[in-house]
């Protein structure tokens, strides 16, 4: 069975855990469903980055909080890049499944969706 990405984004408006945690589960909770993934045994990892102005939480506590605990969760910073977006989580899940990349429905959500105006799931 092959290994897929599914990569997803959104936005917080404060660097508050209660506000990352909340967008996390949000993103996680679309992207969950807009790809009809249910079991979570399919989940080869999950790497989530925010901008350095978020560090109040990880947003991995997020997807433990939704039953990931055996899925290997990594956090980290992205780069500083000037002009870039503030206060984003991104997200990029790697999963087990028959379906073809194509397939695959990226989710980007709230201020994020500009990040990838070319894709359906940001409109």
């Amino acid at each position: 069975m092959p290994v897929r990405g599914i990569r997803g984004a959104t936005s917080v408006t404060e660097n508050a855990a209660s506000e990352i945690l909340g967008a996390t589960r949000e993103l996680l909770e679309e992207i969950l469903s807009r790809n009809g993934l249910t079991e979570f045994e399919d989940f080869v990892s999950a790497i989530f980055t925010t901008t350095p102005d978020l560090n109040a939480s990880f947003p991995a506590e997020a997807a433990r909080d939704l039953g990931m605990n055996l899925v290997p969760l990594l956090c980290a910073s992205e780069i500083d890049v000037p002009q870039a977006m503030p206060r984003c989580i991104r997200v990029l899940l790697h999963v087990n499944t028959d379906k073809h990349q194509q397939e695959m429905v990226h989710v980007y959500l709230r201020d994020a969706k500009q990040l990838r105006p070319d894709m359906d799931s940001a409109q």
